[in-house]
């Protein structure tokens, strides 16, 4: 074999947005000396650029890591004209990919949409994904959901979950949440504790990092049978058993508008309509049109979110501020969620509106997201953020604070107003569909 000519590389950028970039890089690039991934960049999450893939993580052909930068340098980066392109994050539309694209090839560079498949990492246990068409469909209440079932049939499920890689990245290959203990390291971000802090509280494991492929080498040994939590819109990094996609016809239509959501929805062996108790006829008979159009021979099973607090009474007559999930109502698009439902539902007199006092990068959040008024989204990216979260919440004029973040607020900020804490649990429409399903799938794998 002839000794690579280092000036002879093929360069390579990922656009990414801290998740599926580092994924692809690992799977498809890093053991390839040919070829010099010059930097990855940075989208839709806040505080990501200008950060590194380190050494430890990018291997030997990288002894400097690779830089990561913002998108907006992208033109400077294909200046030569000799740099291919690797797309590598969820939910972004049809419209906003193909603009992406558009630009890269205007600039005479390639464009690369990878293969699902090669991206995909077999496991030596069964693998059942939890994945959707947009964010903010319903996933963690579903695999919470889908924990729930299987520990009474005597399983040790464990869940994996997509990638939160904010911040610095050395020493987070492999993460373990098992224990409450795991979660008093600083280091983890509000949006990451909202995935860890409820299956925590099921005795559910949870396994997330960088370097996927050691991930499924620790996470095969701790139970009987992996969920892939996914992220986004994103589809799977492990290869699925059985395909569980969720849509929201609340946003009908999205299903088929918005990458990879549906790739997903093309390859799915289950699609769980979740929401349909708050969707209008014409909603679900769209989605329905689209399942049918798409994905005739998948089983479809409805479902809803149940909302529920401690104290209903306790909205009752008082002027809220909301606080919702931050993605679902930033790039997932949604102009509420369960926070919203829960104060009209329960007698709030006014739900107030926290723009006018948002502190910090707070207000750059409503300025990027100009379709967000009544709610304030709980983004804690950075320490610095979450302190911002707090002093707007401070600020607020209002009598009470009802949060439908799964994290506990009160914990986490020290809040001086009294808190009513959301929960929502998945609920299938027609009893024991999802139970049934999978029940046979269980049998399935274990006669196999």
């Amino acid at each position: 074999m002839f000794p690579v000519d280092v000036h002879q590389r093929r360069k390579v950028v990922i656009l990414g947005a801290g998740g599926r970039d580092f994924h692809n890089f690992n799977v498809l690039y890093r053991h390839r000396p040919e070829i010099e991934v010059v930097a990855f960049t940075a989208a839709q999450i806040p505080f990501q650029q200008n950060r590194c893939y380190p050494p430890e993580l990018s291997g030997p052909n990288y002894p400097r890591g690779i830089p990561i930068v913002d998108e907006k340098e992208l033109p400077s980066l294909l200046a030569t004209k000799d740099v291919e392109v690797v797309f590598s994050y969820s939910d972004i539309s049809h419209q906003q990919l193909m603009t992406i694209a558009s630009d890269v090839l205007a600039l005479g560079s390639q464009f690369i949409l990878p293969s699902i498949e090669q991206t995909m990492l077999s496991a030596s246990v069964p693998v059942l994904s939890v994945c959707a068409v947009r964010t903010g469909c319903g996933k963690s209440p579903l695999v919470r959901f889908l924990c729930k079932l299987l520990i009474a049939e005597g399983q040790r499920p464990v869940v994996v979950r997509h990638p939160m890689a904010y911040g610095d990245l050395e020493g987070r290959a492999v993460q373990r949440i098992s224990a409450e203990v795991d979660l008093q390291e600083s280091l983890w971000t509000l949006e990451e504790r909202e995935e860890f802090e409820p299956l925590l509280n099921l005795g559910v494991s949870v396994y997330c990092g960088v370097d996927y492929q050691a991930i499924l080498d620790e996470a095969e040994k701790a139970g009987d049978l992996i969920i892939w939590d996914g992220g986004n819109n994103d589809t799977p990094f492990f290869r699925p058993d059985l395909e569980v996609v969720l849509l929201d016809p609340l946003r009908a239509g999205d299903e088929i508008e918005y990458y990879p959501g549906q790739v997903n929805l093309r390859r799915a062996n289950v699609l769980v309509m979740n929401k349909v108790d708050e969707a209008s006829q014409q909603q679900l008979d769209r989605v329905q049109d689209n399942i049918q159009e798409l994905n005739p021979t998948a089983d479809v099973i409805e479902g809803r979110l149940e909302v529920l607090l401690d104290n209903p009474q306790a909205l009752q007559g008082k002027r809220v501020v909301v606080v919702e999930d931050g993605p679902t109502v930033t790039h997932g698009g949604m102009a509420y969620g369960a926070g919203m439902v829960a104060a009209q539902r329960y007698g709030a007199s006014e739900v107030v509106d926290p723009r006018s006092v948002a502190h910090g990068s707070l207000r750059a959040v409503y300025e990027s997201w100009p379709h967000l008024s009544r709610v304030l989204p709980a983004m804690g990216y950075t320490v610095q953020q979450l302190e911002d979260l707090r002093l707007t919440l401070e600020k607020v004029d209002c009598d009470l604070i009802v949060s439908a973040t799964p994290v506990d607020l009160n914990r986490l900020l020290q809040l001086k107003k009294p808190i009513e804490q959301v929960r929502y649990e998945f609920i299938e429409q027609n009893k024991n569909e999802m139970h049934e399903l999978i029940l046979a799938w269980l049998h399935q794998q274990r006669s196999s």
